[in-house]
């Protein structure tokens, strides 16, 4: 069963159209027009178009298209801002905010017209947010799932505690774990397909894949397709199999 998958996108839509491409033009050739592709969350932050990306897999979900898209704690992050200006992300460290450039809320937040929202008084800013957020986009984020599952992967954002059952699986685990889920070199029931954890490429480590390749850095967005569990990256120029390497360096 042929499943695709697309990596942390943080707000970068030209990058999200090009995956899409790539995806198409791989569906054409299989003659394979129903696999679903699997947004493996962070829509938002740090980059130029997040409203552009919400609306855009907003529009296509509604329009009928097999796409899922998960919940990322940048995605979290972004509601909880728009809920309550000073509430704080339990997995987000004290010293940041959703406005911290290292975060990049700003950007998100110019992306809908609030702007320098870095350099500005929070209580404005904020009513500025809530008028120009559409409810729709709100409603969207809040309704992500954590997880997906599928064939043989399970597609979440950050990864998951090990020898913990999915269905027990605590969320904000879901979408901030590193450690212990990193280390860990034991087998899982699926693959698990994640990314959060940013690389300068796709690694396959033979339990785990993560395919978050630093968009949100100035890096390119993966798109993989998964069969069974062989892996192959989509480029240009056609499939190239990522084979595990579970010796790679833990990031």
């Amino acid at each position: 069963m042929r499943s695709y998958a697309i990596g942390d996108i943080h707000g970068h839509f030209d990058l999200l159209r090009a995956a899409h491409a790539r995806i198409a033009k791989d569906k054409a050739a299989c003659g394979d027009t129903d696999a679903p592709v699997v947004h493996i969350g962070d829509l938002v932050d740090r980059g130029p178009d997040s409203r552009a990306v919400i609306d855009y897999l907003a529009r296509g979900i509604a329009a009928g298209e097999n796409w899922v898209v998960l919940k990322g704690n940048h995605d979290r992050m972004f509601s909880l801002f728009l809920d309550n200006p000073t509430a704080q992300d339990p997995g987000l460290r004290a010293e940041f905010s959703y406005l911290h450039p290292r975060i990049g809320g700003g950007p998100t937040l110019a992306s809908y017209g609030v702007a320098n929202a870095s350099d500005r008084p929070l209580a404005p800013v904020h009513a500025e947010a809530v008028a120009a957020v559409p409810a729709e986009h709100r409603a969207f984020l809040a309704s992500r799932p954590a997880y997906y599952a599928y064939a043989e992967a399970l597609f979440v954002h950050a990864g998951i505690r090990p020898g913990v059952a999915i269905k027990d699986q605590a969320e904000d685990d879901l979408v901030w774990i590193r450690d212990p889920f990193l280390g860990y070199r034991g087998s899982f029931p699926r693959l698990l397909v994640h990314g959060h954890t940013a690389l300068a490429g796709a690694v396959h480590y033979g339990n785990r894949l993560n395919i978050d390749s630093s968009a949100g850095y100035g890096g390119p967005l993966t798109a993989v397709v998964l069969e069974g569990r062989a892996v192959s990256i989509l480029a240009d120029g056609g499939r190239a199999p990522l084979l595990p390497t579970p010796d790679a360096p833990i990031r």
